[in-house]
């Protein structure tokens, strides 16, 4: 009768348990306000991303963001990483669009759209549109 073999178990030390993970990307996006009067209101969201990746600048960023922007991002990333299917953003609002709720449910949509995107290993490490998008105050890339 053979005997059944238990994997071996590799002990770990206490950093490895307990110390800050190889790779820490976390993005909020926080925040809305909204600017300017009539037809030219529109609403920013504040995007913080904490990060110990080296393909980031800094440790710890905050930008905003205009749904604009988002747009032009994931246009940007389609011609960037052409084999990764991009995750679609909440839809365009036409009414009701500074209520206290539809900004929300649009919050909730960025940054479930920005952790999708983020959390994907091949734009991780070879997109320049995703740390600029997520550290530089100015977004201004061309494609």
């Amino acid at each position: 009768m053979d005997k059944l073999r238990r994997p071996e178990i590799r002990q770990q030390t206490t950093q490895q348990m307990y110390g800050v993970p190889e790779n820490i990307l976390e993005i909020e996006v926080v925040n809305p306000q909204n600017h300017g009067v009539g037809r030219g209101m529109f609403t920013t969201f504040e995007i913080q991303c904490r990060t110990n990746m080296p393909y980031f600048r800094l440790r710890y960023s905050s930008v905003r963001r205009r749904y604009s922007e988002f747009e032009r991002f994931r246009d940007m990333l389609e011609h960037e990483i052409g084999r990764v299917s991009i995750p679609p953003l909440p839809g365009k609002v036409f009414t009701n669009r500074f209520r206290e709720d539809v900004i929300e449910e649009r919050r909730q949509g960025l940054e479930t759209f920005l952790k999708a995107v983020a959390g994907h290993p091949l734009i991780q490490t070879h997109s320049r549109i995703l740390s600029s998008f997520l550290q530089n105050q100015e977004f201004h890339p061309t494609i």
